[in-house]
C-alpha cells in the first residue's frame, strides 16, 4: 500500500472486514458449548464492532477517534483468535487465514489513520 490512500480505501477495508466477519461467524458457531458463549461471543462481538466502527468512520468527518477504536478492536481480535487457536477451537490453517486478513485490515486502518492525521495538520 502506498503512503497515500486512494479515495476508495475506506470501502476496501470495510469490504475486507465484512468478509472476515462473514468467515468468523460460522466458525464461532462451531465452538464447543463451553466456549461458544464466552470466547465465541467475544470473537463475534469484536468482529462486528470492528465492522461497524469502520462503516461509521467511512461516513464521518472526524475519523480519528473511530479509527483509534478500530485499531484497538483489531488488536483485541488478534488475541482472541490466538486464544481460540491455542484452545484448538480454530485449526492452524483457520488461524493463519484469519490472521493474514486481520493483519491486512490492521495495516489499512493504520494507513487510514495516518492519512487523516496528516489532513488535520
Amino acid at each position: 500500500m502506498s503512503g497515500k490512500p486512494s479515495g476508495n480505501e475506506p470501502a476496501i477495508v470495510v469490504g475486507k472486514t465484512y468478509d472476515l466477519v462473514l468467515w468468523l461467524l460460522p466458525k464461532a458457531e462451531k465452538f464447543p458449548h463451553s466456549y461458544r458463549f464466552s470466547l465465541g461471543d467475544r470473537v463475534v462481538s469484536y468482529g462486528l464492532d470492528l465492522l461497524l466502527i469502520l462503516v461509521a468512520a467511512a461516513y464521518t468527518v472526524d475519523k480519528g477517534t473511530l479509527l483509534e477504536q478500530a485499531s484497538q478492536k483489531v488488536n483485541g481480535l488478534r488475541y482472541l483468535l490466538r486464544l481460540a487457536k491455542d484452545l484448538r477451537l480454530l485449526s492452524m490453517d483457520g488461524y493463519g487465514f484469519a490472521l493474514e486478513r486481520l493483519d491486512e485490515i490492521g495495516r489499512m486502518v493504520g494507513g487510514w489513520r495516518r492519512a487523516t492525521a496528516v489532513k488535520r495538520l
